[in-house]
């Protein structure tokens, strides 16, 4: 490993909170619910505080949760809707046939809150992580993007560090896949820290120089853009696949296979450059000024 990117790591190491991440998994939730029958109340229960959980968690899960009898709404970080009942303030409709639409609905609005939703909700958590894992490979596409473009003036995106701080996207690269390590098993409950996730990170760094290589053989062979596109769709596809292998070990306690890797990459490496394709225009036209 280089000097260089060493002395990234203890840079980038000292911006990375990890109990900034513990402490927003574990902000205090009020979620409402408003229905007009027992049935359709405890129904909602399930679907927030499922019998299959584990008891400590389930216990803490309805501690969360009030039945709404004349409340404001205001109090409450969101409030479900049984079937069939109209209130008024935004209420989420629940759907006990497409438990997934719901969960969508409402992570879409509460990026400030996910962690702590996922912490406490486990049928949100696949949610909340497909949510991380789109955003911080979006971030590392976009980090490839702006760096191969000197002109781009840093503070043109909003990334989790300023882009004059590194010596080598590697380094960036790394780094936010770790952030995004530290993201996935708070959403998955885990106990947040670098102690803790060692062992992701210690992978996670050991194949940074692979996806580098990578992304350089792919940039000599594709020239689209003059090799911009392919780069940063690299950076997109190898960010996602990561994050899905850590977000299957804090679901299952395995990671994906070798199989699953290379067919994940080929689907991600096909979505990364769709991506940068859409970021591209608006990165390029920022150089040009």
């Amino acid at each position: 490993m280089s000097l260089t990117l060493l002395k990234d790591i203890r840079r980038i190491y000292a911006g990375l909170n990890a109990d900034a991440i513990r402490e927003a998994a574990h902000q205090d939730l009020n979620v409402g619910l408003i229905a007009a029958s027992e049935e359709d109340y405890r129904r909602m229960e399930q679907f927030l505080a499922p019998e299959w959980g584990e008891d400590r968690g389930r216990a803490e899960a309805l501690r969360t949760i009030h039945r709404v009898d004349g409340t404001p709404h205001s109090r409450f970080d969101f409030v479900l809707c049984a079937p069939g009942v109209t209130a008024g303030g935004k209420c989420y409709a629940f759907d006990p046939a497409d438990t997934t639409g719901t969960t969508k609905a409402i992570v879409a609005d509460h990026e400030d809150v996910e962690l702590a939703i996922a912490r406490n909700y486990p049928l949100f958590r696949r949610t909340v992580a497909d949510r991380i894992l789109h955003r911080i490979s979006r971030e590392n596409a976009l980090f490839s993007l702006v760096t191969a473009l000197p002109n781009v003036i840093p503070s043109f995106i909003d990334l989790p560090w300023a882009i004059g701080e590194f010596a080598t996207d590697t380094a960036f690269l790394t780094m936010n896949q770790i952030r995004m390590a530290l993201l996935l098993a708070a959403t998955y409950g885990q106990t947040v820290g670098y102690t803790e996730q060692k062992l992701q990170i210690a992978a996670i760094a050991a194949g940074a120089f692979g996806w580098r290589a990578l992304a350089r053989e792919l940039v000599g062979k594709i020239p689209l853009g003059g090799g911009l596109i392919p780069k940063a769709a690299v950076a997109f596809a190898g960010t996602y696949v990561v994050g899905m292998s850590l977000e299957k070990l804090n679901r299952t306690g395995s990671g994906l296979s070798r199989h699953e890797r290379k067919d994940a990459y080929a689907r991600a490496f096909a979505r990364g450059k769709e991506v940068v394709e859409e970021l591209a225009p608006a990165v390029t036209r920022r150089a040009e000024r």
